[in-house]
């Protein structure tokens, strides 16, 4: 069973997500694309070659992972950051950058430019902007949690932008750019 991929959907609070592996684990975390069908046919576009596995057929490590997620995205604290993922095809500077972002607890944020500075790079905000912009792996890799100077949202590259980093930050119960509205209460709902 070398070299296969294996992908499953699941039920969250903020939509159907979905996980694909291989061999050597995790090689994408699927955020809602705005229904069930989107969501699947995001991964089998990402993936051609994946085969779709119900989620009680997947194997326990992807079982948990699952589980745990939909805790996470359920207001848990779990960090996630035990789960494994294939790295095999991610250059370094990206390695580094979810590294660190991989250290943020729920409910914690940090900005580029300071994940730029424990990468040892304080010059690199940018470069880290464009790293969580291509993370395979989001919630498991928190880019969510990292914020443009100022304590502002920044940017988010899932297809509802913005709107879900908000949403998932509020399921943390952080407020970026200040205190929570009446229309940020109305959105996480």
């Amino acid at each position: 069973m070398t070299g296969e991929l294996f992908f499953t959907l699941f039920e969250t609070a903020v939509g159907c997500c979905g996980l694909a592996w291989g061999e050597r684990g995790l090689v994408a975390v699927q955020l809602p694309e705005g229904s069930e069908e989107a969501t699947r046919g995001r991964l089998e576009r990402r993936f051609p070659r994946a085969r779709e596995l119900a989620p009680q057929e997947a194997p326990s490590g992807i079982a948990s992972a699952r589980r745990r997620i939909v805790a996470l995205l359920d207001g848990g604290s779990d960090d996630l950051a035990d789960l494994r993922l294939d790295l095999g095809r991610v250059e370094a500077f990206n390695r580094e950058v979810y590294a660190v972002a991989r250290t943020i607890r729920p409910g914690e944020t940090l900005t580029y430019g300071e994940v730029a500075a424990r990468i040892g790079q304080p010059e690199a905000a940018q470069a880290v902007g464009r790293a969580l912009g291509r993370n395979l792996w989001p919630i498991v890799v928190p880019c969510h949690r990292v914020l443009a100077a100022g304590g502002r949202i920044g940017g988010f590259s899932a297809t509802s932008g913005i709107a879900l980093k908000r949403r998932l930050l509020a399921i943390e119960s952080v407020h970026a750019g200040g205190p929570p509205t009446l229309f940020d209460w109305q959105r996480a709902g």
